[in-house]
């Protein structure tokens, strides 16, 4: 489990209303993100993003969990009805999805602490005695239970959880705290283009997780001024934060292991490049996210599917997988599958070679393709004798998408195009024979 400490549910996650904040597009995903939110986006061979954040609730204890949505949310709220929907509210417990519904104003959610504003009527019903806002976008396993004991200890208006990242690396992409000896925090810059370097650890910042917890009325105070002031972005890192650490108790929560100098898994996996790495993670022998701890299980919604399985042992059309993560209602017909992790139901005809890949639910490859590198779409059906991820011309001459660490996305909209430009290209050269 993420921390080998005593687990921390108690009366502090039973006093917590969590609010998921999933409505984010993920723009930096490209197609991978056109038809559905970020916080949907598929992840480690059988779960979705959102899964992360929701089951440390359900695991920390805290079972009153909001999902604000908003971005493309259909395949996300059906996923969570189906994944999530089982909560019985009488025991005190749900998992409710709130979508834009302008309950607040004329205007769909403008901002992080906007998406929290419109929905203070719901979480004051809830009675809850502190407020834990979450990130749906990144996957990471977390004891919501120690944290809310930190923010207690310190008697803090507002907790921050962080972690230690280079400073290159948060540049322009996460909000950046300076703290004092104590903890608390004295300055916070949004998405810096030079972050503050950590005392003493030259090149490493705190950056912020995204994750916040509250005192519930402390909150709400916050929240009508900043929807009373003229011109703020509504948003917890440009606006909120800033404007309270001068005045009030806020603190950082550093997320380690057992109050170890030891950086837990948490990623980000906002871009194609850092999606793909992180599922590749995955099938090392012994990854950092270990999705078969069964103390920190991470539920999920499953299709009852047969199991995978593998056909053919000829010399030349041997059905095999090898460091790879194959879920249920696969099929690897006389074809190599290596250091790659396939979704459910994906079929993968003879004689093909895939490598290192994130082949997606449903997906259909083939006789005689070979693949490397790359990330499938779900339901994809890549052609016979298809090369993906050889040659980066021929790959973005084909329509797909080659990231800067050349990761070729496939989706089914790019093989559509494609399929109507080799027709009229054989088109054409009909009429000149």
């Amino acid at each position: 489990m993420p921390n080998n400490a005593n687990r921390y549910i108690s009366s502090l996650t039973r006093e917590t209303y969590a609010l998921v904040l999933a409505g984010g597009r993920g723009s930096r995903l490209h197609e991978l993100t056109d038809w559905r939110a970020k916080p949907a986006v598929y992840f480690g061979g059988k779960h979705r993003i959102i899964d992360f954040p929701l089951s440390n609730c359900i695991n920390s204890g805290v079972r009153r969990v909001g999902i604000a949505t908003q971005y493309k949310s259909h395949s996300l709220i059906r996923h969570v009805n189906r994944a999530w929907g089982h909560f019985k509210k009488e025991l005190g417990e749900s998992v409710e999805i709130l979508p834009a519904s302008q309950r607040q104003g004329d205007d769909w959610y403008c901002g992080t602490a906007d998406a929290v504003y419109q929905n203070i009527d719901i979480i004051r019903h809830e009675l809850p005695k502190y407020v834990m806002i979450l990130s749906g976008d990144h996957v990471y396993r977390m004891d919501y239970g120690a944290l809310l004991a930190k923010h207690v200890e310190n008697g803090a208006d507002m907790t921050v959880c962080c972690i230690e990242v280079p400073v290159e690396e948060a540049a322009d992409t996460f909000g950046v705290m300076t703290v004092d000896e104590q903890s608390r925090v004295c300055r916070f810059d949004e998405k810096p283009s030079q972050p503050n370097s950590i005392p003493g650890q030259p090149g490493v910042c705190l950056a912020s997780m995204g994750n916040y917890v509250f005192n519930t009325e402390f909150l709400f105070e916050q929240l009508k001024k900043d929807a009373e002031t003229e011109g703020s972005g509504r948003d917890f890192g440009h606006d909120i934060i800033p404007a309270i650490i001068q005045e009030h108790e806020v603190f950082a929560y550093p997320f380690r292991v057992n109050d170890e100098e030891i950086q837990p898994y948490w990623r980000d996996v906002g871009t194609l490049d850092s999606f793909w790495e992180a599922n590749m993670e995955l099938v090392s022998p012994q990854p950092q996210l270990d999705l078969y701890d069964p103390t920190w299980p991470i539920w999920t919604y499953q299709e009852q599917l047969p199991p995978a399985k593998f056909i053919f042992d000829d010399d030349d059309r041997r059905g095999m997988a090898v460091d790879s993560t194959v879920s249920g209602g696969c099929i690897i017909s006389g074809s190599l599958v290596r250091k790659s992790l396939l979704f459910s139901n994906v079929y993968v005809h003879s004689f093909c070679e895939i490598e290192e890949s994130v082949i997606l639910p449903g997906a259909v490859i083939n006789r005689h393709c070979k693949i490397k590198r790359a990330i499938i779409d779900r339901s994809c059906e890549i052609p016979a004798g298809l090369e993906i991820g050889y040659d980066r011309k021929t790959d973005e001459e084909n329509g797909f998408r080659v990231s800067q660490k050349g990761i070729v996305l496939v989706t089914r909209e790019m093989l559509s195009a494609l399929a109507k430009k080799l027709e009229q290209e054989t088109e054409e050269n009909k009429k000149l024979a």
